[in-house]
């Protein structure tokens, strides 16, 4: 049984097994061994074990009707015996582990290194210590007390770089927690629709049980395993499971194996849960996966044959391979879209940056080195005396330290750290906000959208469905008519037409409070109609309990290929009647009658309908309603029609009415398209609707402006416009389209694909532009992967298209979508805020400890300062500068683009401003400060000398300036008011005043281990006025305009031609840095070999088992998901042989790629 065995799940469940079994007439090892079955095979395993599926119920005391009785004894044993639906996650990283890869940054390594290196040379005292030939800079003024003192810069450096660490894991583990949280609201936010005692409730997944009764409905992702009992026209996508990306037919009598973790892409039913959590099959994957990396560790070889038995022990896997649990892997783990393009900025940058550092520092230790030697024995003409070696490495390993602190003060360690924080506490805000954010760098991505594609429905409108006018008995009625006006034949079949063709789930249940709106439930079109029966003083639910849905004969749902949804009952003489409804352009051309005003059928000819279109569709069209008609068919007892045959049976229908149902406008779309336009981003409306309604909503959405040119197209004419005459898409055709394009109407999921692919991949316009798109059904999946970012409705969006999505809107509300933007473009700004703050400190740091060791042999700022200044800068300012919240002024600029730098004019300027600013006041403090305040010189102190006010006054003032720089790096775009809103971010004002707190405790008692000494009342102040200055300083350089400076370079952007390479590359790979790609070349190329072998390994299993060749074939398109799965591994020698080989135990992260843009036609 391959790991499974290990599992504690398993023992215990085998334990409990042995006590139990008396009670249920089945095993959990009968139930598992069922369910590994497929197609034919489970059908004869079950007429032997059990009979039928309703022996198997019997079995395990439930009723296919009424559904366990949902005691909550029953429950609880339940659980016991077959387990909960609940699949362990694996073990979040331990602090300690944290605080370990914290560790691991090499400017710290190196700072530990020279921190214990100072240590240990402070405890030893050389022999010839006392001698005076030793060094000139060794003598004065160093008392027995200092010397002691020695140890205190090493400990001091130790302390900080400890601090550094606790701060970074302190954060990576919040954000994990945040993430988990996330994760867990994600899943609970999941129901599922049950039957308990007959009644029809929604449960939480992990409350399902063995046995519960299951409703399952188009778009539903399964959450456990179990035996199809009843329903119509199932068809699951078991593509994370099998690979095969076909859709398979469900049927009790031929496959009613329904998987865990399949899509249900059509049609609805009831299915019998056999199997949670462990125990099903995506959790049997998942616990091979946690199980396979604890053995890992011991034996890897064991690992292999457990991973070939436990592919033999899954048929669902046979040629395919490891396909399924790669997928369900990459599922656990969040996808990965390539690195957003803010990393991308920040990752070049950085590198920038620490190469700049790397060279500063590497020089100012070269100068200092050089510097001592030729002043001690070439212009002193010493001799070196082997009793002064350790005398001389003493001085070498201090000018060493100074060394690594202008390094680890040049690298902008705060970087990640700021974008981190920035995003995870967006995405806190943001849920405010009805914003459910699933993957972090959305956020940011959403800040440079350029184009919103959004659904009509439920996005835009209400969502809830009315019927204003109708067509019935040849009078066009513009409210709903008097029953009493329409014939009573004519009525009934109205109501019996909407009663039994819409799905039984969808019910219009009554107002929560008085006067209230009554509510709808399920599908909101269906509602509407319900609500027209109710409207008409008729009621719905007698038609229903008198045909119950196990007696209907044939059920033809709805999906986006036919537009309609037919039902056909028996009736009492046997003959058939079919029940047809759906769009009333498609239904009418099915139509050869019409229902008259008498109520008897007459002749309805093609002129009749075009002039029924042109009276009464377009009209009802143009006020924005959705046009839907009910018709029927009758068909005789004998010779039964072929219900196969599609075509045959939907024609030839009678039109019993047409009716325009109305979905009013969300009273706050218009204002938000409204910002969205202001803000550069164009809204384009994608939608199934008929042409007119969709132009119409898009009038009163503020979409279109009457006057404009723009273009309103179906899906049909789309197409005949994007592609040639072989039917291929060329790219040079959309170019044509999508700029005017503002309505999408009668479009298929594949138009929106395409037009999202057609708009992303066009080199049209100069900047690349950045999609979003909104989507709430199964069949938007593709467009919502393919997009920037991806928007699911929280509401009534699928499960599918929630899981293909990067942002899940709980409200269902397209304003909710400014916000995201607004967040987006925040996070941005706070990034360049920060970035415009650290750099200047940068800039000054590096040059001061530069020139100031070049000049006087040490650094104004001592090791440990400058690991404070550090400390300030990046960890407290990235907190201070990465929480500002939003502004509405955030949308009154257009989008940065993916090649704007990070660094813009106006940010160097203030860059560069500033740092002059700094540096002169500095750099005067340093070579005259003594007799301005009338003290001793620091310069030229020897070793281990007490701490003296005049650099302590340097120090003091350097921070200073940073506290009032951070004030005026609030704003980036050259405002004047720095102090605009500064009371809403507390944060910011916290972290200032707290700065300042600590300084004044440092410079007044830190002493020794911060080299600093107490300063009086009006030093301070001088410090502090020196400090306001920037203030000052802020605004004379806003004063000079940007535009003369030309000769200021921006940094930081994404260069366009870096960006194509990369686009190609990055179809679904992640953005790896170019040092790291080099490294990887090797590693890609023995995939591709592995893939190679593999593909052919393949081909010859898919003929030995005789299954598709397919599964095979597409063996060959994952070479990119080879790839990607290089991308994740850290150690890829221990992986990539089983992760090839596709073993479903080799590790999660090599495969926790990217979910493969599959299934687009």
């Amino acid at each position: 049984m391959g790991d499974m065995t290990n599992s504690d799940f398993y023992s215990k469940n085998q334990r409990n097994e042995a006590n139990h079994a008396g009670e249920f007439g089945c095993t959990l090892q009968d139930l598992r061994s069922l369910m590994e079955l497929r197609g034919t095979e489970a059908v004869v395993k079950l007429k032997e074990s059990y009979g039928d599926t309703e022996g198997l119920c019997r079995h395990l005391n439930t009723s296919p009707i009424e559904g366990l009785p949902g005691t909550a004894t029953d429950l609880d044993k339940r659980k016991l015996i077959f387990g909960k639906n609940f699949i362990p996650p694996k073990k979040p990283k331990t602090f300690l582990q944290l605080v370990w890869e914290a560790l691991q940054d090499v400017t710290l390594i190196i700072l530990e290194i020279a921190a214990i290196i100072s240590l240990g040379l402070s405890f030893y005292h050389p022999p010839g210590e006392g001698n005076e030939a030793c060094a000139t800079a060794a003598a004065g003024g160093e008392d027995e007390g200092e010397a002691e003192a020695g140890w205190i810069e090493g400990a001091a450096i130790l302390l900080s770089v400890i601090c550094v660490v606790l701060v970074t894991a302190f954060n990576d583990w919040s954000k994990e927690k945040q993430f988990r949280g996330l994760q867990s609201r994600i899943e609970q936010e999941q129901k599922f629709t049950v039957v308990r005692g007959g009644q029809v409730i929604q449960i939480p997944v992990a409350e399902i049980v063995v046995g519960d009764i299951a409703q399952v409905k188009y778009g539903d992702l399964l959450p456990a395993d179990g035996v199809f009992i009843q329903g119509n026209d199932l068809k699951i996508d078991e593509s994370s499971l099998t690979g095969e990306s076909d859709q398979v037919r469900k049927s009790v009598d031929k496959d009613p194996m329904l998987l865990s973790g399949t899509h249900v892409m059509e049609g609805s039913g009831r299915m019998l849960v056999t199997a949670v959590g462990v125990n099903s099959q995506t959790g049997i994957i998942f616990t091979l996966l946690g199980a396979g990396e604890e053995e890992e560790k011991k034996d890897k070889k064991a690992k292999q044959q457990d991973g070939a038995a436990a592919m033999e022990m899954q048929p669902l896997k046979s040629a395919e391979g490891g396909e399924g649990d790669d997928k369900d892997k990459r599922k656990a783990n969040m996808h990965k879209k390539e690195k957003s393009v803010l990393q991308g900025k920040l990752t070049k940058l950085a590198v920038q940056i620490g190469k700049a550092g790397l060279v500063m520092s590497a020089i100012t230790v070269i100068i200092l080195v050089l510097y001592f030697s030729i002043d001690n024995f070439v212009v002193n003409k010493k001799p070196w005396l082997p009793e002064c070696t350790p005398v001389y490495v003493q001085y070498f390993v201090k000018f060493f330290i100074i060394g690594v602190t202008v390094l680890v003060v040049a690298v902008p360690e705060g970087l990640p750290l700021a974008v981190t924080i920035s995003l995870a506490y967006s995405v806190k805000k943001m849920m405010k906000d009805n914003n459910l954010v699933r993957h972090l760098d959305a956020c940011e991505t959403m800040g440079n959208a350029t184009a919103i594609c959004s659904d009509k429905t439920g996005t835009l409108t209400t969502n809830r469905m009315t019927v204003v006018q109708a067509y019935v008995g040849d009078v066009h009625y513009k409210e709903v008519p008097d029953p009493n006006s329409i014939p009573a034949k004519t009525l009934d079949l109205l109501v019996h037409a909407i009663a039994i063709n819409s799905a039984y789930t969808t019910k219009v249940l009554p107002p929560e409070k008085e006067g209230g709106l009554p509510r709808q439930v399920g599908n909101k079109t269906e509602c509407g109609l319900l609500g027209f029966v109710l409207d008409l003083k008729q009621d719905y639910q007698p038609v229903r309990n008198q045909m119950p849905e196990e007696k209907l004969y044939k059920v033809y749902t709805f999906n986006s290929v036919r537009k309609s949804m037919s039902t056909v009952i028996k009736m009492p003489d046997d003959s058939f009647r079919m029940y047809s409804k759906g769009a009333s352009e498609i239904v009418l051309k099915k139509c050869s009658k019409a229902l008259s005003a008498s109520g008897e059928p007459r002749i309805f000819r093609p002129r009749d309908r075009d002039e029924m279109v042109k009276k009464v569709i377009e009209p009802m069209a143009c006020d924005g309603l959705r046009t839907i008609c009910v018709a029927f068919r009758d068909f005789p007892s004998s010779p039964e029609p072929e219900w196969d045959n599609e075509n045959d049976i939907l024609t030839d229908l009678t039109c019993i009415c047409v009716v325009g149902i109305e979905d009013p406008v969300r009273p706050e779309v218009p204002e938000a398209i409204r910002k969205c336009q202001r803000a550069g981003i164009t809204v384009r409306m994608v939608t199934g609707d008929n042409i007119n309604t969709a132009r119409a909503i898009a009038i009163k959405c503020g979409i279109i402006h009457p006057g404009e040119d723009f273009l309103c197209i179906e899906g049909k004419e789309f197409n005949r416009r994007i592609r040639n005459e072989k039917g291929e898409i060329e790219q040079e055709r959309i170019d044509k389209i999508w700029p005017k394009l503002r309505v999408l109407a009668r479009s298929s999921p594949t138009d929106k694909h395409t037009l999202v692919k057609g708009i992303i991949d066009s080199t049209q316009v100069e900047q690349r532009q950045v999609v979003a798109v909104t989507g709430d059904g199964t069949n938007d999946g593709p467009a919502l992967k393919k997009a920037d970012v991806g928007f699911a409705m929280g509401i009534a969006g699928t499960d599918v298209a929630k899981e293909a999505s990067d942002i899940i809107l709980t409200d269902d509300n397209f304003s909710s979508i400014v916000k995201a933007v607004m967040w987006g473009r925040n996070v941005y700004d706070s990034i360049s805020k920060f970035l415009q703050f650290q750099l200047t400190v940068n800039v000054v740091a590096v040059i001061v400890a530069f020139t100031g060791a070049c000049i006087t042999q040490d650094s104004p700022l001592k090791a440990v300062q400058m690991l404070w200044v550090n400390l300030i800068m990046d960890t407290f300012a990235s907190l201070a500068l990465a929480t500002e919240p939003p502004t509405e002024s955030l949308l009154l600029r257009k989008p940065y683009g993916r090649n704007k730098p990070l660094i813009s004019r106006t940010m160097m300027k203030n860059i560069l401003g500033h740092a002059v600013y700094q540096l002169t006041l500095i750099f005067t403090l340093l070579f005259v400060g003594e007799k301005m305040f009338k003290i001793d010189s620091g310069r030229n102190a020897p070793l281990h000398s007490p701490p003296s006010e005049h650099y302590t006054i340097i120090f003091n003032t350097f921070v200073m300036m940073q506290l009032f720089n951070e004030i005026n790096a609030r704003k980036i775009h050259g405002e004047r008011n720095v102090f605009d809103g500064i009371f809403r971010n507390p944060i910011f004002c916290t972290i200032v005043l707290g700065t300042f707190a600590v300084q004044i405790v440092i410079v007044q008692f830190g002493g020794k281990p911060f080299s600093c000494s107490p300063l009086e009342l009006d030093q301070w102040l001088w410090c502090v006025f020196i400090g306001l200055g920037e203030l000052v300083w802020g605004q004379v350089i806003a004063t000079i305009p940007t535009s003369r400076l030309k000769f200021l370079k921006e940094a930081g952007g994404l260069t366009e031609k870096r960006e194509v390479h990369e686009e190609e590359l990055n179809e679904d790979v992640e953005e790896i840095d170019h040092a790291e790609r080099e490294l990887r070349r090797g590693q890609i190329l023995w995939f591709r070999g592995l893939n190679r072998i593999q593909t052919q390994i393949e081909v010859v299993n898919t003929f030995k088992s005789g299954t598709s060749f397919q599964g095979a074939l597409r063996r060959q398109s994952s070479v990119t998901s080879q790839n990607q799965d290089v991308t994740n591994i850290s150690s890829p020698s221990h992986v990539s042989l089983s992760n090839a080989l596709s073993s479903p135990t080799s590790t999660p992260d090599a495969a926790a790629g990217h979910p493969r843009r599959e299934g687009i036609p």
